[in-house]
């Protein structure tokens, strides 16, 4: 299965030096606790791979830094190719060269399933956080998971009875956004903090988390912003695997049609306080919209790829019945996740040439004032909401520090068994 019918086992030392791999915004701050919650169960270990600043500020050596990599779309991919493979055969090569006693893949399945065969060929144990949605398309690679990846720990409720009816490994340990406590700072403080009005009406956009998509979706929130007029006040947060120069190109190129714009528009670096204190909001089709689930501010999910991939995935898209889903008049499934974790729509999605201000401003008009629409989306969200909480004396991020541990303690070498490939 491997070039070898073994798996030779590295065990652990007292020093375990740990492989993390995460490629987005998402899974650079949950590494970010993984680190940090793996240092304080074992002082002498240390890490490397690829990752965000906040998983390296954590402490994390990066062989490759995830704002260099993380582009999303087949496109946007092609365009990059010859760099991101480059970057990807700089962590192979450092596999290699020096196995770790342990891998953690988060998400970014192009690059991290791709990594798990070469992690498992040196004899690494493979722990997998956050599944990729395979449950969605591209469930040929099931095949993947099933031959490198030793535990799997899914986020979403409905991906543990997926993965474990076709002989992966899997544990559903809730959500991290779902644990979390709302943001304690006033509206009063926040508005003080990043020179907002605090008498006006706040949207907050959330185009993305890389600048393919902040330069997709953006340039139409704005557009929808002049279209609502000077009433209200526009919060953007910036990720941290953005670059600034991106948003604010975009925002300038706003203001000279907006009278005012610079007054009505504010950056700021945290996606849960702007959740948290404005009135709604419209979020790209991604983490964010978890966010927003967790935090209960209703808001309007938006996505644009281009138009060859758009056609493409539509084509791939296809759900398992773990997942009931029924497609719109247009014959579009649902993509945004809480409408998949509700098992019905409860937010609107406008998807490519539905994307547009327009529209926009129509979803969003009935969920800015107290209208029964909105009211009936506060009481979806918060439904959907505790679905992705673990049990009550778990934690997420807890658990996957000791599967890690588990994975880490020394084991007399065995033989590996082939996993039966069925019901992919």
């Amino acid at each position: 299965m491997f070039g070898s019918d073994k798996l030779i086992s590295i065990g652990t030392t007292s020093n375990p030096r740990i492989f993390l791999s995460a490629g987005e915004a998402s899974g650079d701050h949950y590494g970010a606790e993984i680190i940090t919650e793996l240092r304080r169960r074992l002082p002498g270990a240390t890490f490397t791979g690829l990752g965000g600043t906040a998983m390296e500020a954590a402490g994390q050596h990066r062989i490759v830094r995830a704002e260099e990599v993380a582009h999303m779309g087949l496109t946007e991919v092609l365009r990059h190719a010859l760099y991101i493979h480059s970057q990807y055969r700089a962590l192979v090569r450092a596999v290699r060269h020096s196995p770790p006693a342990l891998a953690i893949l988060i998400d970014f399945p192009d690059v991290n399933l791709r990594l798990a065969w070469h992690l498992r060929r040196v004899g690494v144990p493979v722990l997998y956080f956050v599944s990729p949605q395979l449950w969605a398309w591209k469930r040929r690679r099931l095949r993947w998971v099933q031959q490198r990846v030793d535990r799997m720990l899914v986020i979403f409720p409905f991906e543990a009875p997926f993965y474990r009816a076709r002989n992966v490994n899997a544990e559903f340990v809730g959500h991290p956004l779902a644990t979390l406590p709302l943001p304690t700072i006033s509206r009063e403080e926040y508005a003080d903090a990043y020179d907002i009005d605090p008498e006006t009406t706040w949207i907050a956009l959330l185009p993305g988390s890389r600048d393919s998509e902040i330069e997709r979706n953006l340039p139409a929130m704005l557009e929808m912003a002049g279209l609502l007029g000077n009433d209200y006040n526009f919060i953007i947060p910036v990720a941290s695997t953005i670059k600034d120069t991106t948003v604010m190109k975009l925002i300038a190129a706003g203001e000279n049609a907006i009278p005012r714009w610079r007054h009505l528009v504010c950056v700021v670096p945290d996606a849960r306080e702007a959740l948290h204190h404005a009135r709604a909001a419209i979020v790209a089709s991604g983490t964010a919209t978890v966010q927003a689930l967790t935090i209960g501010n209703p808001f309007v999910v938006v996505y644009r790829v281009s138009p060859l991939t758009y056609a493409i995935l539509k084509r791939l898209v296809r759900y398992p019945a773990e997942i009931p889903t029924q497609p719109d008049a247009d014959g579009n499934l649902p993509i945004a996740m809480p409408n998949l974790i509700a098992g019905r729509r409860i937010v609107p999605e406008l998807l490519n040439q539905r994307f547009t201000a327009e529209n926009l401003a129509a979803a969003l008009r009935p969920l800015l004032d107290e209208t029964p629409a909105r009211r009936q989306m506060i009481a979806d969200l918060a439904e959907a909401r505790v679905k992705l909480l673990p049990t009550p004396d778990s934690n997420p991020i807890r658990r996957v520090c000791e599967a890690a541990e588990d994975l880490l303690r020394p084991t007399t070498p065995t033989e590996v068994p082939r996993t039966p490939v069925a019901n992919v």
